[in-house]
């Protein structure tokens, strides 16, 4: 690359990162993408791949297999540890300087745990693959835990299943894993019934799918109760430990805590020594430059942005809109002109219930049940990037419909807690 191009420096390989990169493939700059993962993912579905519908490879790709054609792209693995908007310096956790002349700062957000950082141990989050793969484990060996257990209090234990937050994530985790006790693990066990998984789904506020119209969140919620989740809203959780957790005052013992409850922006807006909002996210400029640094950029999750007296929710598509939005920004600015105003444009939201049952919210249009998971499951797979995804996720979703099947129940790592007793280490 020419050295004497414009630097552009793109912080996080996910949706908000990849779309400016791309949008600039045309410009005469040369980009250093950085992220710790080298793979970007599909994170709406990331839920499948914890539930062991779809495995990795489907729903993530390889950063320098998307970029390997666009010639002014490098591809750096590693971790951001400071930013040095006065030197315009980007610091690596290796000790490696990145000089810019632009930065996007697109890192995203982590669990929201609100004060109670010690819940985490206890009720992991979904955000990465690692934190798929290792619920996906957790899940499944909950069922064989339960298997070998003689004492009923510590079986139904193992059987008791919490799903903490009413969201998209949450719903959708709820659902399929009631589908999966109820009909993919059916005839597979001697000593317990998977069906009897008692699954719940916990929100402290009034409804689930809160952002959704309420009439819609209420067929949701009816929905659920026909795959059998117990939806408890209302009442927030108190307290999580190894044992279980603490619903308001009731005690309930459960195994498996799982929390879709909130997000936290990433640490690195805090390297920025700007003022940030609650969540610890950026207020950008009109045109998603940080105020006081025109050369520097927040996008995603990270971003707090205010449209019409609202906020922007963190959803895919806003990403995506966003880091398009970057890439003409720095193009106005390198041709010497004023940068664009971002303006957010809403494609609605969805939600998957379970088998043959979602919602869809576009302007006036509303659709649940078979009809709005037609529609869900259209959206997803049209926007998974490359052919082999979208071929390889439909192709299992056909299996899983007519089979309630999932190909990817494979129990993988242990740790001292999982291994089986008669091949631990005395």
């Amino acid at each position: 690359m020419d050295p004497d191009r414009p630097h552009i420096v793109v912080i996080g390989g996910g949706f908000a990162g990849l779309w400016a990169t791309r949008a600039l493939a045309s410009s005469p700059v040369r980009i250093t993408l950085v992220d710790r993962c080298n793979h970007h993912l599909f994170q709406p579905l990331l839920y499948q791949v914890a539930t062991a519908g779809l495995s990795s490879p489907d729903i993530a790709a390889p950063l320098r297999h998307i970029l390997r054609k666009q010639q002014n792209v490098e591809v750096r693995l590693a971790e951001v540890r400071d930013i040095d908007a006065a030197a315009n310096r980007v610091v690596l956790e290796d000790g490696g300087k990145l000089e810019f002349d632009y930065l996007l700062l697109a890192s995203g957000a982590t669990h929201a745990y609100f004060g109670h950082d010690g819940w985490a141990q206890h009720a992991p989050g979904l955000k990465t693959l690692d934190d798929a793969l290792q619920l996906r484990r957790h899940l499944l060996l909950a069922f064989e835990r339960a298997e070998a257990e003689p004492d009923p209090a510590k079986r139904a234990a193992w059987l008791n299943f919490a799903i903490v937050g009413g969201g998209p994530t949450g719903v959708e985790l709820a659902g399929t894993l009631a589908e999966i006790a109820r009909h993919t693990l059916t005839n597979e066990f001697r000593n317990i019934n998977p069906s009897d998984a008692h699954v719940r789904l916990i929100e402290a506020g009034p409804r689930v799918l809160s952002s959704f119209p309420e009439d819609l969140s209420g067929k949701a919620r009816r929905q659920l109760s026909k795959l059998g989740v117990e939806v408890s809203t209302g009442i927030p959780v108190t307290h999580i430990d190894g044992s279980g957790y603490h619903l308001g005052d009731e005690f309930v013992a459960a195994r498996t805590v799982v929390w879709a409850a909130g997000v936290a922006a990433s640490p690195l807006a805090k390297t920025l020594d700007v003022p940030l909002d609650r969540a610890g996210r950026v207020p950008v400029a009109s045109d998603l430059s940080v105020p006081g640094h025109p050369r520097i950029f927040v996008a995603g999750d990270l971003a707090s942005v205010q449209q019409d007296g609202k906020p922007i929710p963190g959803v895919a598509p806003a990403a995506k809109q966003m880091g398009r939005h970057v890439a003409d920004a720095i193009r106005a600015r390198l041709q010497g002109k004023r940068a664009p105003d971002f303006r957010y444009k809403d494609y609605g939201n969805l939600a998957t219930i379970g088998r043959m049952a979602a919602i869809v919210h576009f302007e006036r249009l509303k659709l649940s049940g078979i009809v709005a998971w037609w529609f869900w499951l259209a959206a997803h797979v049209f926007f998974l990037i490359g052919f082999r995804n979208r071929l390889v996720v439909l192709l299992n979703w056909a299996w899983a419909y007519w089979s309630y099947q999932r190909g990817a129940r494979i129990i993988l790592g242990h740790d001292d807690e999982d291994q089986p007793r008669s091949t631990r280490q005395a």
